[in-house]
C-alpha cells in the first residue's frame, strides 16, 4: 500500500486541495490515516479506482 498527500491527489485527480478534502468529508475518497498535521492520506490504489469510476460516471 502506498499512501497519497492531498497535494498528490489532487494532481492525479486534476482537482484542487479542496476538492480532495471535501471527497473525503462526504466520504467519497476514504482515508487510511493521518499525517502529523492531520492531513488525511489517500492509498494509490484506491485513487485510481475513485478516478476510473469517476470518468465512467461523467467526470470529477
Amino acid at each position: 500500500m502506498s499512501l497519497m498527500t492531498v497535494n498528490e491527489v489532487a494532481a492525479f485527480l486534476g482537482v484542487q486541495d479542496v476538492r480532495v478534502e471535501r471527497l473525503e468529508r462526504e466520504s467519497l475518497l476514504i482515508s487510511k490515516e493521518k499525517d502529523t498535521d492531520g492531513k488525511p492520506l489517500f492509498d494509490s490504489a484506491d485513487v485510481e479506482r475513485y478516478k476510473t469510476l469517476a470518468e465512467r460516471l461523467g467526470g470529477i
